[in-house]
């Protein structure tokens, strides 16, 4: 059945866009189903990281379903802000998302990887944001979050002319961390996700916090602000725990990861 799957491996919840014979191309209820997840993965402590991935060895996903959501929005039955939730725009989540990019990354699916942390793809995998093609636009954050992630011409020569790029290139653009082979992609993920979840988690959400709010903010005004989300951090639970594991020696156990 197509739909939006969350499965928990431990502390690591893995999100799959669930309907490969259509390139995982997402339906509205679909939508709906990867914004619920998402809020799953903040709302649930025994989850630290998130994976998000496609079904499938061909897609990671190819976005909307242009079938029902054209119309849709033709007829005016529905407005894109009702996405907000799927593209994480105004998003409260600080654990870490990592992106595991299997195949074709088009479009919405292009939008959703842009609002992961740390991206990683199979070598196969290509990219593009075709939308200007069809008389709409990347709508789903990239007109703000692209250009403020990857540098100006590389941004503007995606969105205006819509071409693929690979594997190799969207790394040097910056768009991935890191490609790999497919059969070693899903264990790349796997292995990100542990080595986050050795971390402290409250300096993992202190971080995508001060990201997520500083960005917007004037130097000196973010200055500000960062001095007292680092303050909380280093005054933590987490803090005393982990520079007495320091100076000890030994590992650190965080009473964030305690569940």
């Amino acid at each position: 059945m197509d739909g939006v799957r969350l499965d928990r491996s431990g502390a690591t919840a893995v999100i799959t866009i669930d309907r490969p014979d259509k390139l995982n191309a997402l339906t509205l209820a679909m939508y709906d189903q990867l914004g619920a997840a998402f809020a799953e993965v903040r709302d649930d402590p025994r989850i630290g990281v998130a994976i998000l991935t496609g079904a499938g060895e061909r897609a990671f996903c190819v976005g909307a379903d242009l079938g029902e959501s054209i119309p849709a929005l033709a007829e005016g039955r529905f407005d894109i802000s009702e996405w907000d939730a799927a593209h994480q725009k105004h998003t409260t989540l600080d654990k870490p998302v990592i992106g595991a990019v299997n195949g074709l990354c088009l479009g919405g699916g292009f939008e959703i990887l842009l609002s992961t942390d740390i991206r990683v793809a199979a070598d196969h995998a290509t990219f593009a944001l075709p939308e200007t093609g069809i008389g709409v636009v990347p709508a789903g954050g990239t007109l703000s979050r692209l250009v403020r992630q990857i540098p100006y011409a590389f941004a503007m020569d995606l969105m205006l002319r819509g071409g693929r790029i690979d594997a190799a290139t969207a790394s040097r653009y910056g768009i991935v961390n890191q490609v790999v082979p497919a059969a070693e992609l899903t264990d790349t993920a796997h292995r990100l996700a542990d080595e986050l979840l050795a971390r402290s988690g409250t300096a993992l959400a202190t971080v995508k916090r001060a990201v997520r709010e500083l960005s917007a903010l004037p130097l000196e005004e973010a200055f500000h602000r960062e001095a007292v989300l680092g303050q909380a951090a280093f005054t933590s639970d987490d803090a005393r725990a982990g520079l007495a594991a320091f100076a000890a020696r030994t590992p650190p156990v965080f009473p964030s990861r305690a569940s």
